[in-house]
């Protein structure tokens, strides 16, 4: 394998990483993914309408910390 042919490689490589690595730390900090969750939606529910932005991310916040739901702490 030449050079020309790994740089290109090892960029899409870096993307992927890069990407894999936000998604990550957007989980950790509670954060959902919005546009994984769009793929998501076009590859196995390609009949049904995927929510918007505001709607996703208030399911994903009730889903969370159950809203209505009482906590002691």
């Amino acid at each position: 394998m030449n050079l020309q042919e790994t740089l290109p490689q090892a960029g899409r490589y870096l993307a992927r990483s890069a990407r894999a690595v936000g998604q990550s730390l957007r989980l950790m900090v509670g954060l959902p993914d919005y546009d994984t969750y769009l793929t998501h939606m076009a590859a196995t529910h390609p009949d049904r309408a995927p929510m918007d932005y505001e709607a996703f991310f208030r399911e994903r916040l009730e889903a969370r910390y159950g809203a209505g739901k009482g906590r002691c702490c």
